[in-house]
């Protein structure tokens, strides 16, 4: 499916169901941040296993990702689309009847499988349909639906919560999705699209790759025991292993040579590995903190998290324009460096903290995100060719569920160390605080290493020119 052989009235739908499907995408995982203390409520489980249950849904769309992207980019990236969506559809239904938090977390695997699916997709399915001259405009306005979905989750999430319980969040998110899967199996089934060769899949890396991560994520979750530092050290040869085996066979899951010949693509996939592991925690904890420490409800403390993705939304598509025009190298450093500042300010959050200081922190941190994002996805889509822009995209979103993970495990091991695994009460509070702080310090000083790695990728403009 290219640009030459695609009517106007077709690109528009793909433009708008595409950012539909990213908004609805968005929105069901980040709602889930503002139920949490409800959901912990409900099924008495403690911060650890309150961290699992947001990584669930990451580690099981992480594992699979690379998989899908090349799988869709031999063998359609349109099916892909459209089964992933109906299956997120099914999995929304069913977190939303859990009967308990084992359930609920097994509902979250499905959905970060069936997610990954479309995530390999639909931004592949966006780009190829556009000229090079449009694709940071238009991966711009898909970021910012992604954003607004972020916006809006704590907000109406919060209500919903608040006044028919947190399985109304899956029952909306599933009769929404339902809805999309009926437009697309309606008007993309059929369409055709650029493919490529196919070739023995390689089952091995994919295994290899698959299984690195999960342990990788527990060793996390179990520090700092020594099960902990060995299930790490066991994931981190697993990574070389996969790098190795990749490197020697004949038909890789991933040509990691590209990492060694493509600066852009290498570098641009770091800086949103760091990006990610600085960033992903933030609506976890402060989610947390405005409930827990300030005493907000949850539809209130939703409206206040409003800020940060409501300035991403406005700012994504206007940096994307941008990066058609102007290096998205220097867009994207300048982005993680606000960034870096918000975080700074979050590292002095307290009991007396104003709401205004919150919201000033929200909003510079919206401001550094939503100029980072846009730039730095038309850089690594653009740096590739066109039959391989589904792994691209997989490779991305692998880095940025891996970075993710990392987020979540960082904030799940300080919880571990200063709280322990216990439920956060008030008696917890001045030990919730120690870790926030140490999180946004560590989370900070990530983001500063940030900015290194995104500016020594080097020019840009003649790969999206």
């Amino acid at each position: 499916m290219s640009a030459d052989n695609m009517h106007s009235p077709n690109k528009t739908f793909i433009l708008v169901v595409t950012t539909v499907s990213a908004f609805m995408g968005a929105f069901i995982m980040s709602s889930i941040n503002i139920a949490l203390p409800a959901i912990s409520t409900q099924f008495s489980v403690n911060a650890v296993v309150l961290g699992w249950l947001v990584n669930a849904n990451i580690l099981a769309s992480a594992i699979v990702l690379l998989p899908f992207g090349k799988l869709a980019d031999t063998y359609g990236r349109t099916r892909f689309y459209i089964l992933g969506t109906i299956v997120q559809a099914a999995t929304s239904f069913l977190a939303a009847f859990s009967p308990d938090v084992g359930w609920l977390i097994a509902a979250r695997i499905l959905h970060g499988i069936s997610g990954s699916m479309t995530l390999v997709a639909y931004p592949a399915i966006l780009i190829s349909t556009y000229p090079s001259k449009d694709r940071g405009r238009v991966l711009g306005i898909n970021v910012a639906a992604v954003y607004t979905g972020i916006s809006l989750s704590p907000f109406l999430g919060g209500i919903l919560t608040k006044y028919f319980g947190w399985p109304s969040i899956y029952v909306f998110t599933g009769i929404m999705i339902s809805i999309i899967a009926v437009f697309l199996i309606w008007k993309l089934r059929g369409i055709p699209e650029t493919r490529g060769p196919r070739q023995p899949f390689d089952y091995t890396g994919a295994v290899i790759f698959g299984l690195s991560l999960f342990v990788l994520i527990f060793g996390l979750s179990e520090l700092p025991g020594q099960t902990g530092i060995w299930s790490i050290l066991v994931a981190i040869a697993g990574i070389v292993l996969f790098i190795w085996y990749e490197m020697r066979t004949k038909f890789p899951l991933l040509d990691v040579t590209i990492f060694r010949n493509n600066r852009i693509f290498a570098f641009s996939n770091m800086a949103a590995l760091i990006n990610y592991a600085a960033t992903a925690a933030i609506a976890f904890l402060l989610s947390l903190y405005l409930q827990y420490i300030k005493g907000y409800t949850p539809d209130v403390a939703g409206l206040i998290m409003v800020a940060q993705p409501a300035i991403q939304a406005v700012m994504s598509p206007v940096a994307g324009r941008l990066s058609d025009k102007m290096e998205p190298r220097l867009l994207s450093s300048l982005g993680m460096a606000i960034t870096a500042a918000g975080l700074v300010l979050l590292i002095f959050l307290n009991n007396g903290t104003s709401i205004a200081y919150v919201l000033i922190c929200l909003v510079i941190l919206g401001f550094g995100f939503g100029i980072f994002s846009s730039p730095n996805t038309n850089a690594i889509l653009s740096s590739v060719e066109v039959k391989s822009y589904s792994i691209a995209n997989a490779v991305l979103g692998a880095f940025r569920n891996v970075g993710q993970m990392m987020s979540l495990g960082i904030a799940t091991l300080l919880f571990a160390l200063y709280i322990g695994r216990e439920e956060i009460t008030p008696q917890y509070y001045p030990q919730f605080l120690q870790s926030t702080h140490t999180a946004f310090i560590i989370f900070a000083a990530l983001c500063v290493a940030g900015i290194f790695f995104s500016l020594i990728r080097g020019k840009a403009r003649r790969a999206i020119s």
